[in-house]
């Protein structure tokens, strides 16, 4: 059985919307971070210890409600958490922009980082699209967080200069709530339907993604990534300052090394797609994180030199954020996607907040060099825990299509997923669709008549 060779429409749809979402929930996080570090002095008890908290501990606010807001999507359904997590996000906002004290900043981004949406996002894309599309759709959310960096880097510097830090965190509110919209408007809303028994307690679904080792190898791989592109961002803007450049020209380095790193990291997608080379070139990445590290914490400041470190850094960096949450929707058991992906997230952002924590305290207590070197010892143990890493068989993921009424989700779930070798299934009933996901093998013609089989 071949997989079909190309996105649905329905799957066209979702992941053009959802990489509508990603780009302005991203925006208003990511205008933040060539800022922050910046004009976070001027606030009364600042300190770089605690500038490093306001840029990191958004990843803390992250790290510890992306499980239980995971787990409750699988059960309430992915856009109420993720609308939720959105007016968190811009009351964050708002409360940051009023602050006068370092202490009001971080609590601000505090309650931004509550809104934990982002493994429901990804959760949500594997449940819209079909397996063997998933790192296609993946690559391209990753390809709108980069459009979405670079577009940061170009008008969060100039957003601070005409309107401040304060502006700028009434922008980041007001971005959230076009997420509002997009996902009221734009984004399916499906019904998934669970057939692995084991999935439902919650508890149980918990402990499950802890104890599989493939699951907790790429939990602290993003760990990893994240505490690295943190810590990157304590230092970069200020060598650029160093350098002569203003905050608000800043962009001019960002957006090119962002186009060039996205240029770069295609290969790498293709390859592993093509030849199913996914471990060999999660390696491969790392060893560039490694090399970059390394070489970023011996070779003098200058305008060749970061920029030199910024394209290879984010040519690792883009590959393995495309690419670790597709590995994870192959390994997550059926049903369990959401609790998956939320401890995933959970680590990503603890890795952020942990990234700006320790290093602004690397940072101030041991100098730039500590901090990269830091960075780079980490990911050594992380391609460590690479050693044994296997993925499983990809999985096919079918398009079942019926005429308008003659089935419903309850009639599927008790027909369809009783099939041998059936193991979840996403259906949108007003289009009369579903995508099924099964084992290789699964043999077609035990659908009931009257459904059929769509590339």
């Amino acid at each position: 059985m071949n997989p079909p060779s190309s996105m649905s429409a329905l799957e066209r749809r979702a992941v053009a919307a959802l990489a509508c979402l990603y780009v302005f929930r991203m925006l208003g996080l990511f205008m933040l971070l060539p800022v922050l570090p910046l004009y976070a002095a001027d606030y009364a008890l600042s300190t770089p210890v605690l500038v490093g908290l306001a840029l990191g501990i958004y990843g803390l606010g992250q790290a510890l409600l992306q499980i239980p807001l995971g787990m409750l999507s699988d059960r309430v359904g992915r856009k109420p958490v993720i609308i939720g997590g959105l007016l968190l996000f811009a009351a964050g906002g708002l409360l940051a922009a009023s602050a006068e004290s370092i202490f009001t900043v971080i609590l601000g981004r505090l309650l931004q980082g509550a809104g934990a949406i982002a493994s429901t996002l990804t959760a949500t894309v594997a449940d819209l699209t079909r397996e063997q599309h998933r790192s296609k759709a993946m690559a391209v959310i990753g390809m709108s967080i980069g459009v979405s960096f670079g577009i940061a880097m170009v008008i969060g510097p100039g957003i601070a200069s005409v309107a401040g830090i304060s502006g700028l965190f009434l922008v980041t509110a007001a971005l959230a709530g076009v997420g509002v919209v997009i996902t009221l408007t734009l984004i399916p809303s499906p019904q998934v339907q669970l057939r692995d028994p084991r999935s439902q307690p919650l508890a149980g679904m918990l402990i499950r993604c802890l104890q599989t080792p493939d699951l907790m190898r790429l939990n602290i791989g993003v760990f990893v990534l994240h505490a690295a592109m943190m810590a990157l961002f304590l230092i970069i803007p200020g060598r650029l300052q160093d350098l002569g450049m203003v905050p608000e020209h800043h962009w001019y380095m960002y957006l090119p090394v962002m186009a060039g790193a996205f240029v770069l990291m295609v290969p790498g997608i293709i390859a592993a797609e093509t030849r199913q080379w996914h471990t060999r070139m999660l390696r491969i990445a790392i060893i560039l994180l490694i090399l970059i590290e390394l070489a970023a914490a011996v070779m003098p400041t200058t305008l060749l030199t970061v920029t030199v470190v910024l394209l290879i850094f984010f040519t690792g960096f883009n590959y393995l954020e495309a690419s670790l949450p597709a590995l994870l929707s192959r390994i997550a058991y059926a049903g369990g996607k959401g609790t998956a992906m939320g401890v995933f997230a959970s680590f990503q952002f603890l890795g952020a907040f942990c990234g700006g924590a320790l290093g602004g305290w690397l940072l101030g207590h041991w100098g730039e060099a500590a901090v990269f070197l830091a960075a780079a010892l980490a990911a050594v143990v992380w391609l460590l825990c690479t050693r044994h890493m296997a993925l499983p068989a990809r999985n096919i993921s079918l398009s079942l299509r019926w005429h308008s009424g003659e089935w419903t989700a309850d009639r599927l779930k008790s027909e369809v997923l009783a099939l041998p070798g059936a193991m979840d299934m996403t259906v949108f009933e007003p289009q009369s669709q579903a995508y099924l996901r099964v084992e290789q093998g699964f043999d077609t013609k035990l659908l009931p008549a009257g459904i059929d089989v769509h590339e």
